[in-house]
């Protein structure tokens, strides 16, 4: 039986754990890589009777966990396959803190896990996958401030933009190739995650946005994981998928 290939970082929580949840289907083969695996993701696979694996891995550690992920399509038959599909979601949120306040490992983590490691794996996934015939996408999961700037967060917002600029390079270079990638950077929306818990509970001396963070909360303006991800998965099914290389799942809804 031939299957849609899906591989999705950031599954443990928030709405990656949310994408995970909707990828569990019968025709659909998926891997996630999360530093904590979900034994209910593993229970869930089983009942929707879908192929999945997890990978613990630490992805501020990009080269290793891009190593592995070639190593591990090259062991794959792309005939048993329909499609496959590269999600980067995993992203963290350093302290919230101006630069000149930021601690140097926190700075290190957040590029690698929100830029680097986006950039190794698509290019291990693109790679490994040249000489496959099926259809081939990218979806990395951008932000909106990563085309707007906010104080206290400056490598989270540059991871994002970093992100949207790679996806731009990318987009000319697979449209050069026969059977090149679609690719898209996509902002999700703002949705009731972790982050914007740490958003809201920030100090507002060193964090000007706090107050409307708090605002959004307060108006009923946050999307669910759940919905976010249906939103997300919906945009990835779109048969134009890729001719708007960044985009917000809030365009053309």
């Amino acid at each position: 039986m031939t299957t849609h290939l899906f591989i999705l970082t950031g599954a443990s929580r928030g709405m990656g754990l949310a994408i995970a949840e909707q990828l569990l289907a019968g025709e659909h083969r998926l891997l996630c890589i999360s530093r904590r695996p979900d034994p209910a993701l593993d229970a869930l696979a089983v009942q929707q009777n879908c192929l999945l694996e997890q990978w613990a891995l630490d992805l501020s550690e990009s080269e290793h966990a891009a190593a592995c992920l070639k190593v591990w399509l090259n062991s794959l038959d792309p005939l048993q396959l329909k499609s496959a599909t590269l999600i980067n979601n995993a992203g963290v949120i350093p302290a919230i803190a101006p630069l000149s306040a930021s601690e140097p490992a926190e700075l290190t983590r957040a590029l690698r896990v929100g830029l680097e490691a986006p950039m190794l794996l698509t290019a291990s996934f693109l790679g490994a996958t040249a000489s496959w015939s099926v259809p081939r996408k990218v979806l990395n999961m951008s932000s909106g401030l990563g085309r707007r700037p906010m104080a206290s967060q400056a490598a989270y917002c540059a991871a994002k933009a970093g992100m949207d600029h790679f996806t731009r390079c990318l987009a000319l270079e697979e449209a050069r190739l026969a059977n090149g990638a679609l690719v898209c950077s996509l902002a999700p929306g703002v949705i009731d995650t972790d982050m914007q818990e740490q958003l809201r509970s920030a100090d507002a001396a060193s964090f000007p946005d706090q107050a409307g963070f708090v605002q959004l909360k307060a108006t009923g303006q946050l999307t669910t994981p759940g919905e976010a991800a249906r939103r997300v998965l919906a945009w990835l099914a779109r048969p134009d998928f890729g001719q708007q290389v960044v985009a917000d799942v809030r365009d053309n809804a």
